[in-house]
């Protein structure tokens, strides 16, 4: 049987859904007015609210700070 890869994209308002290691698109503070996304792995989870409608602050791996718009499950 052919193996089936679903892929779930989350709004990445909730802290919950959010865990270090996850594949996410960010705003990164300095493209917050051109709305461009930077892809990257969850580092560390910076907003402390359970929920935040502008997305939930991350840092990345490569050190990059910015707000969660997609979390990309597999």
């Amino acid at each position: 049987m052919d193996s089936l890869i679903r892929t779930i994209v989350l709004d990445g308002t909730r802290r919950a859904d959010i865990r270090p290691g996850s594949t996410v698109l960010v705003e990164l503070t300095e493209d917050k007015r051109t709305g461009k996304l930077t892809g990257g792995k969850v580092q560390e989870v910076l907003t402390t609210s359970p929920n935040h409608p502008h997305g939930i602050k991350v840092r990345l791996e490569n050190g990059q700070i910015g707000r969660i718009k997609q979390i990309i499950q597999k």
